[in-house]
């Protein structure tokens, strides 16, 4: 992971965290951990968590990227493709 990837997952971790339950530990977000089924994130928060990201990386997210957002893995790489296609 280069600087700007590191940086990006560092932000993405801390948006990610806001909407952690009490029962999942920051320690817990890894490249390959899930939202819903390893982070315990219900729906509600995924969309705040859609929301934040792209306010955070000013891009916009569309249904099918928001569906194919399973890991922090996915995110960090549709945040990739939607920064490069601005």
């Amino acid at each position: 992971m280069n600087d700007t990837q590191e940086e990006k997952y560092t932000k993405l971790k801390a948006i990610v965290e806001t909407y952690l339950p009490d029962d999942v530990s920051v320690d817990a977000i890894t490249l390959e951990s899930n939202f819903t089924t390893e982070l315990n994130i219900n729906s509600a928060n995924l969309v705040d968590i859609v929301l934040d990201v792209e306010d955070t990386f000013d891009i916009m997210l569309e249904n099918e990227d928001m569906d194919g957002m399973l890991t922090v893995k996915d995110a960090l790489q549709i945040i990739d493709k939607k920064i490069a296609e601005k």
